[in-house]
């Protein structure tokens, strides 16, 4: 009896073990790269199991668990403090345990700003980017502006998703600051039903919304899409492709996103989390990721490990002109975001 005891002991010590030894990670596409992943395994002897998503399915994956089944998530730091404020799902970040000389000062110091609730914040930087338009220049020349994406002569070429960013986008174009209207519900609800209409009106000219990169950036290769709403890393790997395609800030400001670490609030390997954010946040990995995912990082000296093409596509697509223009994301008002999706779902529907 006493030798089955010390085995259960040992089985359930051997669980609690592996257990300790796994990161479970919730992350973006290519945001945790094979080579860096076996990397950080090897050095730390921390297995990483890695879960794609995107935002809202980030948030409602941890909604439904109440922060459980994940050690460490990537939501766009946006996407964090009226969350938090509403639904708990996350843990503060202990910044003792980060290093924060990795960090670019003033990105690490914003995304705390940002994601701030109750005294406390929420999250770190990782990378950066932006949304815009991949055009294809031989047969959408004129294509500048977010109108684009509800311009009559790019019938059947035109493709977006159907996500906030074309909503945003399609106001700063339409003449609104979203951004400034955040604190006015009715002003950004009046907003929003003119877009809806020019979205539902203009729907016979979408070739196609698109749910994944792949398929975007597959759409444009082959010419079925000439027009699209995508991010710049996008238009940057089909630039390396074929010069006729690239990313273009719209004239309006490309919108701005930063997405960040932050953990769950019934997270089980907190000590691997953070293993695995300086582990990232290390010149040559930063370098490495921004290399091979074309998106630049918030690591303060990764310049040296990135290659050289990257540092073309960048210069060419974001003269300062055109960063000084980008519309950076603010924190969304949960009231608002839900506005949003009530929208996306009735253009989704519309005949």
């Amino acid at each position: 009896m006493k030798r089955i005891f010390l085995l259960v002991v040992l089985m359930l010590a051997g669980t609690s073990t592996a257990m300790a030894d796994t990161l479970q990670l919730l992350t973006w596409k290519g945001y945790a790269p094979k080579e860096l992943v076996d990397k950080f395994e090897k050095e730390t002897g921390i297995k990483v199991e890695v879960t794609y998503s995107n935002n809202e399915e980030m948030i409602a994956k941890l909604r439904a668990t109440r922060g459980a089944g994940f050690d460490l998530a990537q939501p766009s730091q946006d996407r964090i403090s009226s969350v938090q404020e509403e639904f708990g799902i996350y843990q503060p970040i202990d910044y003792a345990k980060i290093k924060a000389e990795l960090f670019i000062p003033s990105m690490l110091e914003a995304v705390k700003k940002n994601t701030l609730v109750g005294g406390k914040s929420y999250a770190v930087p990782f990378c950066w980017g932006t949304s815009g338009l991949v055009v294809n220049s031989a047969q959408a020349k004129g294509a500048t502006s977010w109108k684009a994406l509800v311009d009559p002569q790019y019938k059947g070429r035109i493709s977006y998703r159907l996500k906030r960013p074309v909503l945003i986008g399609l106001g700063f174009a339409m003449g609104y600051d979203p951004f400034a209207l955040y604190g006015d519900e009715k002003a950004y609800g009046e907003m929003l039903a003119k877009i809806e209409a020019e979205l539902i009106k203009a729907k016979p000219l979408v070739k196609n919304y698109w749910a994944n990169g792949d398929q975007l950036l597959e759409s444009v290769r082959s010419g079925e899409v000439t027009v699209a709403e995508a991010w710049d890393n996008g238009g940057w790997k089909l630039h390396d492709e074929n010069k006729d395609l690239d990313f273009v800030a719209p004239v309006e400001g490309a919108l701005g996103w930063i997405d960040t670490f932050t953990i769950p609030a019934k997270a089980k390997n907190v000590e691997a989390a953070y293993k695995w954010i300086n582990f990232m946040l290390k010149p040559e990995n930063s370098g490495y990721f921004t290399s091979a995912e074309k998106t630049p990082t918030a690591s303060k000296d990764a310049a040296p490990f990135v290659d050289k093409a990257f540092q073309a596509n960048f210069d060419r697509s974001f003269p300062q002109a055109v960063i000084d223009n980008i519309k950076w994301y603010p924190p969304v008002p949960a009231k608002l975001e839900a506005m949003e999706g009530k929208v996306l779902d009735k253009v989704k529907a519309a005949n």
